[in-house]
């Protein structure tokens, strides 16, 4: 998905559509879900950066939908906002004992949750410009651009989700699995080897900066990306 994107999950459309208007004028992509089952289809591909829920949903509630992606290797990281008109402390005790990071009681302002997801964002690792930075790399998400000092390294789109989520974790291990899970989706079958092509690919593109020795391999799990030393002149 685009960076800062929301995954916002509400039923009712006409709170839905002036999130989603407050939402895109504030700089974030919105992918809207009716229900807790959409969201879940959702998810099976490309994470978002962000999940707004409501409480009350049609089928499964959102204190539920949030206990299930807290429970999923794969989105239990993902920061987690809670809509709701109850304001009841025992509601919000609730809210947090399910794993969610922010509560937002209604009536509220859009101005407000705007403020609050960048804080989350910025609390979880997403700087509010969109750039990344791990030692020598820098990562615009906004302007989909890779930098070494400056320069501009080319990559594929593929390359740069790859990059992108690794940035977004520093020296933490992904297996293939996982990085299939995040980068492709679960609903898309691809074979583990393909992990391998693209991190040859994202290795290749930075070679001539000298920082392909930033991209990892970590014996018997999978890919990581660490810092290395600027190169020497």
């Amino acid at each position: 998905m685009a960076s800062n994107c929301v995954l916002l999950v509400e039923d009712e459309t006409d709170i839905r559509e002036m999130l989603t208007f407050s939402l895109e004028r504030g700089g974030f992509k919105v992918v809207p879900a009716e229900s807790a089952e959409e969201a879940l289809q959702i998810l099976d591909g490309p994470l978002p950066n962000v999940v707004i829920i409501d409480w009350m949903l049609p089928g499964m509630s959102g204190i539920d939908l949030a206990r299930k992606l807290r429970r999923d290797p794969i989105t239990s990281d993902l920061p987690l906002v809670m809509l709701t008109a109850r304001g009841e402390e025992s509601d919000k005790l609730k809210s947090f004992d399910a794993g969610i990071d922010d509560y937002v009681t209604k009536p509220f302002s859009p101005k407000e949750l705007i403020a609050r997801i960048r804080a989350l964002l910025r609390r979880t690792g997403t700087p509010e410009d969109g750039v990344l930075t791990v030692g020598q790399l820098t990562l615009d998400t906004r302007g989909h651009e890779v930098r070494v000092h400056g320069d501009q390294v080319h990559v594929g789109p593929t390359e740069f989700r790859l990059l992108e989520l690794l940035m977004r974790n520093p020296n933490r291990a992904f297996d293939r699995t996982q990085l299939l899970d995040r980068v492709w989706g679960r609903n898309v079958y691809v074979e583990e080897r393909t992990v391998d092509v693209h991190v040859l690919r994202l290795r290749k593109a930075l070679m001539p900066f000298g920082m392909d020795k930033a991209v990892q391999t970590v014996r018997g799990i999978g890919y990581r990306l660490s810092p290395v030393p600027a190169p020497v002149a």
